[in-house]
């Protein structure tokens, strides 16, 4: 039986390979329920956002720039959601993006309604990223009602 991480890595193997070399990034996060406490938005975004920066050959001169103090705040804890979010613009406006997301159930609901509006913000700034989020039933309308703006 395929459980939903085993979806979840198929999908970002698929991507990875299918945009290798293509001006891509591919970002996934698991979520882990026994984790819950150290999973907030933002350490989440910063995750992603490691992931982003880690596929590139360098970090984003506008990035570096607009965000010198947070450059290395990033994966530390010291980022803001803010900051994460507009980081996270920046690339997703200039490459092609994908962020998964498996287990969203396993968020606390404030992280996760903070999470769905970043990302919503994200998808704003840059409507050709592409979200795949994996959850239980339960959680589907409120997907749709925050990501759909």
């Amino acid at each position: 039986m395929l459980t939903s991480h085993d979806a979840s890595s198929l999908v970002v193997d698929r991507l990875c390979d299918r945009d290798r070399g293509e001006n891509a990034v591919v970002t996934c996060f698991y979520f882990d329920f026994a984790d819950r406490k150290e999973q907030s938005a933002v350490s989440i975004l910063s995750s992603l956002l490691r992931q982003a920066i880690g596929g590139l050959e360098g970090i984003p001169e506008e990035i570096s720039q607009a965000f010198p103090e947070e450059r290395n705040a990033i994966g530390r804890g010291g980022l803001r959601l803010p900051d994460a979010v507009k980081m996270l613009q920046a690339i997703a406006s200039s490459l092609r993006t994908f962020v998964c997301i498996d287990a969203l159930d396993e968020c606390a609901v404030q992280d996760r309604v903070k999470l769905l509006n970043s990302l919503q913000q994200i998808l704003q700034k840059s409507p050709g990223t592409r979200i795949f989020i994996i959850g239980r039933p339960h959680i589907q309308a409120e997907i749709e009602r925050l990501l759909a703006g």
